[in-house]
């Protein structure tokens, strides 16, 4: 079936001209087209023609985005979605100066969610879930990330999976499953590290791999968390059942984490808050991407990972909400972007490679998406504007008009 996007009033097709992946300056460099149209054929982009052209009577389709800015598809690439419960309270107590690893000693933080997930059933959490997808849809969205995380028992963290899977099913966007049960240690485990690792490597992880519930295994490497050694033998079984590597890391400590994802080849590493400039020089010899999350230095009034240094570095760099209960309870891409514009110091068009093609290599999926390129799958994101700088300028509104995914309109303002 032939489609055609007609009449854009711009279109930033970040073109990486086959790399599927842009560092230092080519983050800036998102390949403006103006005057053309987009045909695709079968859910894929087959073409960029001069819109005055065009003969609409060729295609089944024509999907008019007149006086519209059209992007790639939208990549959120860390999210804990699916979880239960609210932490209003703990919020109040930030406000009253108490820090996140204060408030995560006392059994708050992430163990409050867990024992909210613990009491959800599979149906309530589906329900729960429901409007949050629905809302990074309605911002342009096509490929969404979601973890696992608060469970942290082998039921709990399948039934979360299995969740996240369903949602995969229900919606027309692609949703990826990344487990993280080694988030924290659960209490029944505090005092016994060694078996909660256990049930991971030789419970948790093989089933996951078996029934094929996530592509990706992460952990929390924080001296609250998992020590490095630790994440290295979870790492080491991930690896032997072919699940591909993410790690929260350099958050609040620097305790090894950035070393063990390096040496294991992980996809991503996540945070770097605290990032040593010396530890630049490992992440340049590595092919792991740096994603980065604003909105947590944003909610807890904390360091701001060094996006510059980074990309002068010619280190490839991801945006991402981290939308969790705790530290980022933020859902809008929009203003991750719009933050890391004012206090990130990055470019506009930065800013919009971040949140595309370094985002699907981020979830290793940017030889399909992230771009507009000939071949790649036909995801657009349609913003209500003649001028993509209004995109980062509009602080927190959302001017998406339209969310296409393989070539289907599936949300309309």
């Amino acid at each position: 079936m032939k489609k055609l996007i007609f009449n854009p009033a711009q279109i930033l097709t970040i073109n990486t001209n086959g790399k599927n992946l842009k560092r230092g300056k080519e983050q800036s460099e998102i390949g403006l087209l103006e005057n053309h149209s987009i045909e695709i054929e079968n859910g894929l982009i087959k073409n960029f023609v001069l819109t005055n052209s065009v003969k609409k009577e060729k295609y089944e389709e024509v999907i008019d985005v007149s006086n519209r800015t059209v992007l790639p598809g939208l990549v959120e690439c860390h999210t804990h979605t699916v979880f239960a419960g609210s932490r209003a309270d703990e919020f109040r107590m930030k406000l009253e100066g108490i820090d996140y690893e204060e408030i995560a000693k006392k059994g708050g933080g992430i163990i409050s969610t867990v024992k909210a997930v613990r009491k959800s059933t599979f149906d309530e959490l589906v329900e729960i879930a429901k409007p949050r997808v629905e809302h990074f849809i309605s911002q342009g969205i096509t490929t969404l990330e979601i973890k696992s995380g608060y469970g942290l028992s082998f039921l709990d963290e399948i039934k979360l999976l299995q969740v996240i899977q369903h949602l995969n099913k229900i919606y027309p966007i692609d949703i990826v499953g990344t487990f993280l049960g080694a988030h924290t240690f659960p209490p029944e485990y505090k005092k016994d590290r060694e078996k909660y690792i256990e049930i991971i490597c030789d419970e948790m992880i093989p089933y996951i791999a078996k029934n094929k519930l996530a592509g990706f295994c992460d952990a929390f490497c924080e001296s609250t968390a998992f020590s490095a050694k630790e994440v290295e033998k979870i790492f080491k079984a991930a690896s032997k059942h072919k699940l591909k590597l993410k790690l929260h890391t350099e958050q609040f400590n620097n305790i090894g984490g950035l070393e063990v994802a390096i040496n294991n080849k992980a996809v991503s590493v996540d945070h770097l808050e605290v990032l040593k400039l010396e530890q630049i020089e490992l992440l340049k010899k590595s092919k792991t991407i740096a994603v980065l999350l604003p909105g947590v230095s944003f909610f807890l009034n904390y360091n701001y990972a060094p996006a510059r240094e980074l990309i002068s570095n010619r280190i490839p760099i991801a945006l991402a909400t981290d939308y969790n209960p705790g530290s980022s309870h933020i859902a809008n891409l929009n203003f991750i972007m719009s933050l890391a514009a004012l206090k990130m110091k990055l470019s506009i068009e930065e800013v919009i490679t971040s949140v595309t093609i370094n985002s699907a290599a981020a979830l290793n999926r940017a030889k399909s998406i992230g771009s507009l390129e000939i071949g790649k799958k036909s995801d657009f994101s349609v913003f209500d504007t003649d001028n993509y700088a209004d995109i980062v300028y509009q602080v927190g509104k959302n001017i998406c008009e339209m969310t296409i995914k393989d070539g289907n309109v599936i949300y309309k303002k």
